[in-house]
């Protein structure tokens, strides 16, 4: 694989936007001759049409409601600087800076189509932006997702221009010493540049591709959960046979229940506790299978919007034609992390079911309760896993609560201009939370699993090779409890290991 792709060549899919945003490629723009000639005809295009006599949206005239207000060719030089800056209202704690990093790649993606009407040498800068990770500091909060993600993108052209406050190299400082500091000046943006940069999806979508593998990550990390817990509580293996999702071929149960088969495999069969066990693990596939055939759809809706153009107005550069229109509206973006969060907040349910079955007497097979590792007269006052079960409880009762549609609260603002929103950008956010309250969750449940392999193990029982390989990871961070302690620094090692990928569970 090249360590460089050319932005403007090719459509990116998530992986290659993740993978830019991370630093694990470098983005350029393509050097093509025609290429540039079509950036330089889309710069022209505007040109001539204002030189004609003819209105350009945001450009000789004003932008939302204002639309009907003048703007002399005195002081459109002016506009895009005050465009930013009356934008910058954002509130709430910043995006991290992987969360700025993926934004500028996918608004990157979006301008290098060349319809939005922007100059190479803008593109370029995003590019060098990236590779000395100089990323603007963006807050959260203040999208309605239409007229695309206008507030937090100024952040973005407000960083270009040397406004604001950035990060370089994950040091905090305005954006004008980190320019000085590497040497180029601030960005001074023609006419159409900063609606081009902040008229558009990329922080719903920058926000939902992050989501988007974490919600895959978190569903393979639920399936090996769930496949120890069967073995742990002596389940019936026969409910994820092969032939019982080849007869209800959902792609995503079919590809959970293989890697449940896979979680499974061991020397010897265990003693089976029950004909039919409970719907969190008998119906595991297809709840896990739920989320990645969500996670399916929406990476295909978050493709399509991260390579389309979805500034407003929009060059034909083989025309000449300016069209003004409404390719802003993140409406598939919510459609895709409305459903994502869904189906992720279902596996965050689950898996705490499951934690309920490991930890009761009546369905764990014969375990301690609670997971209890203490023996002895003293084991009496010691209580395992009662506590983490209210934990994991609490997270998936969140995760739940937040999974209302956001789309549903699309409402008028802007002095009813912006009339009909699509709220993606809030989707995003919601997605993004529900992921965390899940690996948490998660979290907790790997840690009881992996508790239980050790009290099989220690009753004669070997564990499967999974079972083995998981318990052996985290045992490289978190001990068995046999004592009762404080288990929320023990979570957060799981979480790490989780985001490290040193489960050995990638999907």
């Amino acid at each position: 694989m090249s360590d460089t792709l050319a932005l403007g060549q090719t459509p990116l899919g998530l992986p290659d936007v993740l993978a830019l945003a991370r630093g694990e490629r470098r983005a350029e723009l393509w050097d093509d001759p025609a290429y540039r000639a079509r950036l330089r005809a889309g710069q022209q295009a505007i040109e001539t049409r204002l030189e004609g006599g003819s209105e350009v949206y945001g450009v000789s005239t004003g932008v939302g409601s204002s639309v009907g207000t003048r703007i002399p060719a005195s002081l459109r030089e002016t506009l895009p600087h005050q465009i930013l800056r009356f934008h910058g209202c954002g509130t709430g704690p910043p995006l991290d800076e992987e969360a700025a990093a993926t934004v500028v790649v996918v608004r990157l993606a979006s301008l290098a189509r060349g319809h939005s009407g922007v100059r190479a040498e803008l593109l370029s800068r995003l590019c060098l932006a990236l590779e000395h990770r100089l990323l603007p500091v963006i807050p959260a909060e203040g999208s309605v997702g239409a007229s695309g993600d206008l507030t937090p993108l100024s952040y973005l052209a407000a960083a270009l221009v040397g406004e604001r406050e950035v990060t370089l190299g994950g040091r905090e400082m305005p954006a004008a010493e980190a320019w000085r500091e590497i040497g180029v000046p601030p960005l001074s943006l023609a006419p159409k540049e900063s609606l081009a940069l902040m008229n558009g999806t990329s922080v719903m979508a920058a926000l939902g591709a992050l989501a988007w593998e974490r919600a895959v990550r978190v569903g393979r990390l639920a399936a090996a959960v769930t496949a120890l817990t069967s073995e742990t509580t002596h389940g019936n293996p026969e409910h994820f046979d092969e032939r019982v999702f080849a007869w209800k071929p959902h792609r995503g149960s079919c590809r959970a229940a293989e890697w449940i088969r896979e979680d499974l495999r061991r020397d010897a069969p265990w003693p089976m506790a029950r004909l039919q066990d409970r719907y969190s693990i008998r119906c595991a596939p297809h709840v896990i299978g739920v989320l990645l055939d969500a996670a399916d759809f929406a990476e295909g809706l978050l493709e399509v919007e991260i390579n389309g153009v979805n500034d407003n107005p929009l060059v034909d550069p083989a025309t000449g034609d300016v069209l003004h229109a409404g390719n802003f509206y993140g409406g598939h973006v919510a459609l895709a992390l409305d459903t994502l969060k869904a189906a992720v907040a279902g596996v965050a349910d689950l898996l705490d079911r499951q934690l309920a079955l490991l930890c009761m007497p009546e369905t764990n097979g014969g375990l301690p309760e609670n997971l209890v590792g203490r023996e002895g007269p003293e084991r009496v006052v010691h209580h395992g896993f009662k506590a983490m079960q209210i934990s994991a409880s609490a997270l998936a009762a969140e995760a739940q609560k937040l999974t209302m549609p956001a789309a549903a609260f699309s409402r008028s603002t802007e002095s009813h201009n912006q009339d009909k929103v699509s709220m993606g950008s809030i989707a995003a956010r919601d997605a993004l939370r529900i992921v965390e309250l899940t690996e948490t969750v998660a979290a907790i449940v790997t840690l009881a699993v992996c508790q239980a392999v050790d009290l099989r193990e220690r009753s004669g029982q070997s564990p499967g090779s999974r079972a083995a390989a998981l318990r052996g990871a985290v045992r490289k961070a978190v001990p068995m409890l046999v004592v009762d302690r404080r288990q929320d620094l023990d979570i957060e090692d799981v979480r790490r290991l989780h985001r490290e990928r040193a489960l050995g569970l990638e999907p």
